[in-house]
């Protein structure tokens, strides 16, 4: 790749990995996402339409993205998300399409999103017990994620499980997590709780990847790590004779930031550089004025990448950062 693509940054970073918010709306309430009053969303017309997320994929895609994740929200409340994953695969350069999930509706969309050419699929699921799922997500609808990563099991996936361990609500489930792997040839991800504006983070509602590492070896004493991809944020292991495997997103204890090649695209036209920050630079007013030529936008995205910090958007305390919540952000 070109030192002087506008995706490398000025610490030599090469930006390949686009995640595409694709709306602010989703079917479940999850209390670390969303704050208990729910989050005001924007008026139609600020959001991108279809149109112009495929036109800011194509940018995108032509300047060296390789990998596109949608997420939102919830990606699949949008009525059109399988004809988005089949215009975006049409892309001649574009190497795979993901989706991130909370997996309610899977065992209708999951077929016509595989003929659309959905490559993976990722699906959020923070508890094994049908009674605390209700609870986090303030819905229903337990069973039906299951049976949605049993189809996409079914159809060839390999998918990834993302947990997000809380101290006080599931850590009680760290085993039962990697048990699910034991059959399945899923990769559970246990994710470090990370502090958001609304989800009223407090350090001790951390559990961090060593502790669990612990507490998964004195069941498992022979539980192993195993190599890692250069861009990998997640630290992979596994049980020895388990189908699947299992992960530690270490992003509080152990930051991945010196590799980190992915860029984020809100709903609203914002790219984010960094998932922390709260820096964010508008593609949907340039897209929308006329008088600005494609050559400008890119160079648009350019200037924002050349901002991004070194680590962790420079900071070092997250848990005081001001930025929107989590839906709003999409993961």
């Amino acid at each position: 790749f070109n030192q002087n693509s506008p995706l490398t940054d000025s610490f030599g970073r090469h930006h390949t990995y686009l995640r595409i918010s694709l709306t602010e709306r989703c079917n479940l309430r999850c209390d670390y996402c969303m704050p208990a009053e729910g989050v005001p969303l924007q008026p139609k017309n600020k959001l991108l339409t279809t149109e112009e997320i495929l036109r800011l994929a194509r940018i995108f895609v032509e300047q060296g993205v390789r990998k596109i994740r949608l997420t939102g929200g919830e990606p699949t409340v949008r009525r059109d998300i399988v004809e988005i994953v089949a215009q975006m695969k049409a892309l001649p350069e574009l190497e795979q399409v993901g989706i991130t999930t909370n997996g309610l509706v899977l065992t209708r969309l999951l077929l016509p999103l595989q003929r659309a050419g959905l490559d993976n699929l990722n699906i959020s699921l923070d508890t094994l017990k049908r009674d605390r799922f209700e609870k986090i997500t303030r819905r229903k609808g337990w069973e039906r994620v299951i049976a949605g990563i049993d189809l996409a099991v079914q159809l060839g996936y390999r998918p990834k499980v993302n947990c997000v361990l809380m101290r006080d609500f599931n850590e009680d489930e760290i085993c039962d997590f990697v048990e699910f792997t034991r059959d399945r040839p899923v990769d559970v991800r246990f994710i470090e709780y990370m502090p958001f504006s609304g989800n009223k983070w407090h350090t001790e509602r951390l559990i961090s990847y060593k502790d669990t590492l612990q507490i998964i070896r004195k069941r498992w004493p022979d539980f192993q790590a195993l190599p890692n991809g250069p861009n990998d944020t997640s630290k992979a292991y596994a049980v020895p004779g388990f189908k699947g495997q299992v992960g530690f997103i270490t992003s509080m204890t152990e930051h991945f930031c010196g590799t980190c090649n992915r860029l984020r695209l809100t709903a609203d036209g914002n790219i984010k550089v960094c998932l922390f920050g709260n820096k964010e630079f508008s593609l949907r007013d340039a897209m929308r004025d006329e008088s600005v030529s494609e050559e400008q936008l890119v160079d648009l995205i350019g200037a924002a990448v050349q901002r991004k910090k070194k680590q962790h958007a420079g900071m070092l305390n997250l848990s005081q950062m001001e930025n929107r919540p989590m839906i709003l952000i999409g993961g």
